[in-house]
């Protein structure tokens, strides 16, 4: 089995309002890239994956009586990829979706919120924490609310998964030091909130004793800006859980966190144009609970510069770049 996590930099962009592929050479949203360029290096990389399910990160935008199962499902028939059904949650009003294709033939995911209560409200709702230790409650809601599925197997085998997309750090509208500092620190305070409220709802999975796989862009790691000594914990941590917790694991979520110097996995590679370079992150995970250890998992970066077999597939290695400011994470296990 294989489950996959990418996050599609403007996936919306290449979809008409009915759901269909433009497929033309108008420009995407990425920079200096053709809608049709980006539909054959997403249709490369998909095929390449081959996954029985792909969490869609940033998939197609149902506003305006658009579809993002629609959507999702054209551009599977179009490169005939056998994860060709979708299933959506919450949806929301940012153009980034998070959704999840799948092969029937394999999986039978459900969209199953947990009930909410005034503790720990569902992801649609709003959370109630004080922030800033200063005795007032703030009030923290998802722009992009997490995908709660009950999924099976063709074989039988039950699991849980949560699909997330946690609030950028990036402090987007400032226009002096100033308000970077202020933004950059109010967006990570938001932030950590959200790992904090999403990392409550996987203690009462893992409570239940379900197989749990949590999996999306956190937005997030160890060391990846200046503020993380202001709390002590980058959302990272938080979301796997302490020593003494109930924890998942992701290798390179573990080894990241242990080389606070060095060289590290990244998943994502955005230019900077004041720097006039490419940064690197590791901001994609697939987590697991325990229970997933002993049915020999696989993890694997889709990075045309680290991985070799991507290196090697000059056609796949320049899809992946064009395709999305992302790279797909994969997990194989025997389930």
């Amino acid at each position: 089995m294989r489950i996959a996590t990418y996050n599609v930099e403007w996936f919306n962009a290449l979809f008409d309002r009915n759901g269909r592929l433009f497929d033309d050479d108008g420009w995407s949203g990425r920079h200096e890239v053709t809608r049709r360029a980006q539909t054959a290096a997403l249709g490369r990389v998909f095929r390449a994956l081959d996954a029985d399910g792909v969490l869609v990160v940033e998939a197609p935008d149902a506003l305006h009586n658009r579809s993002t199962g629609m959507a999702l499902e054209n551009f599977a028939a179009t490169f005939d990829l056998r994860a060709r059904e979708c299933v959506t949650g919450f949806t929301n009003d940012t153009q980034q979706e998070i959704a999840f294709l799948f092969d029937p033939d394999r999986l039978l995911p459900r969209h199953a919120p947990e009930p909410g209560h005034v503790d720990l409200p569902r992801f649609d709702g709003v959370f109630r924490i004080d922030l800033d230790i200063d005795a007032t409650e703030d009030e923290v809601v998802f722009s992009k609310p997490p995908l709660e599925l009950s999924v099976e197997t063709s074989g039988g085998f039950a699991f849980n998964v949560i699909g997330a997309h946690l609030k950028s750090k990036a402090p987007h509208g400032a226009r002096n030091p100033d308000q970077v500092m202020q933004l950059a620190i109010a967006n990570r305070r938001k932030q950590l909130a959200q790992a904090v409220w999403l990392r409550a709802r996987i203690e009462r999975h893992l409570e239940a004793g379900t197989p749990l796989i949590v999996l999306g862009d956190l937005n997030d790691g160890p060391g990846l800006d200046e503020y993380e000594n202001l709390f002590g914990r980058s959302s990272v941590e938080i979301v796997m859980g302490g020593e003494n917790e109930p924890h998942l694991f992701d290798p390179h979520a573990r080894l990241a966190l242990s080389r606070r110097i060095g060289a590290a996995p990244t998943s994502a590679r955005f230019w900077v144009e004041p720097e006039q370079r490419y940064l690197q992150a590791l901001l994609d995970y697939v987590m697991v609970s325990q229970d997933f250890l002993t049915h020999g998992p696989r993890w694997r970066i889709w990075h045309p510069f680290d991985d070799p077999d991507c290196w090697e597939d000059a056609d796949l290695r320049d899809a992946l770049l064009t395709a999305s400011d992302h790279f797909p994470v994969t997990l194989d296990i025997e389930i």
